[in-house]
């Protein structure tokens, strides 16, 4: 018939496939873990982000926080928020041009003083603000024109 040989034993019942399996541990010991890894559940110990390590035994440095606060380290800077009468302005140069530049100006002034932000909403607002009472002005410009020269053609049919 053929001459295959059957395939070796495995060693001591394991798996011949893959690795050796680990020995049973006695119930409630861990098992020593591969590889230096941490058991699972516990983590390792390192410095926080952004603090170096400290070489060579040195001393770590001051860090400082706010006046009651319960935690250490920097604290954020509070922006100020976007100028409400920007967004006004920026809104009304869709609808009304004359609000929008009025609301504008008003906007750029708070702004100036108090250092909000918003400035380029303002701005916006104000040349678009501009831009549609130009547009405005040249309709009724050209609105007047044909009205005047409707009314001087002699339109008189006789039939």
């Amino acid at each position: 018939m053929s001459d295959i040989p059957p395939p070796p034993a495995s060693p001591a019942g394991g798996n011949p496939y893959g690795q050796p399996q680990q020995p049973q541990q006695p119930y409630g010991q861990q098992p020593a873990q591969p590889y230096g890894q941490q058991p699972y559940g516990q983590q390792p110990q390192q410095q926080p982000y952004g603090q170096p390590a400290q070489p060579y035994g040195q001393a770590a440095p001051q860090t400082y926080s706010a006046p009651g606060s319960q935690y250490g380290g920097y604290q954020p800077v509070q922006s100020q928020g976007t100028n409400t009468l920007a967004i006004i302005s920026l809104v009304l140069a869709f609808v009304v041009s004359l609000g929008a530049v009025i609301t504008g100006h008003i906007a750029l002034g708070q702004i100036k003083r108090t250092g909000e932000g918003g400035r380029g909403l303002a701005l916006a607002g104000l040349i678009l603000g501009y831009i549609g009472i130009a547009g405005g002005v040249i309709a009724v410009i050209f609105w007047i024109i044909a009205i005047i020269a409707a009314a001087s053609t002699s339109a008189y049919y006789d039939y």
